[in-house]
């Protein structure tokens, strides 16, 4: 999991190199059926870049929910067959005292 904070921190980090670089970048007209848009590249991008990551994130959420279920499911099957497999404890021999 670490591993996966140091790989985001360090796009995000290029992102804004990125942004700062081609702060001055042309306009661009996005068209889409009857909307015309007008705006600079670098927002373009970084709104492309943050629309990618959050359908990334809300694709892989059932996922990680449906995951986390049946590990929770496994371990209660293991729970279980471990305490059906050990064996019974021994009966306590009482010493006759003589």
């Amino acid at each position: 999991m670490q591993i996966f904070f140091m790989i985001a921190f360090v796009l995000v980090i290029g992102i804004a190199i990125f942004t700062i670089q081609n702060s001055d970048a042309p306009m661009v007209v996005m068209r889409f059926l009857i909307w015309k848009y007008e705006t600079s590249l670098v927002y373009t991008l970084l709104g492309a870049i943050g629309l990618g990551s959050l359908l990334t994130i809300l694709c892989w959420i059932p996922r990680a929910i449906k995951t986390s279920l049946h590990m929770r499911r496994l371990k209660r099957q293991i729970d279980q067959l471990t305490i059906t497999q050990s064996p019974a404890p021994a009966p306590i021999q009482e010493e006759s005292k003589s």
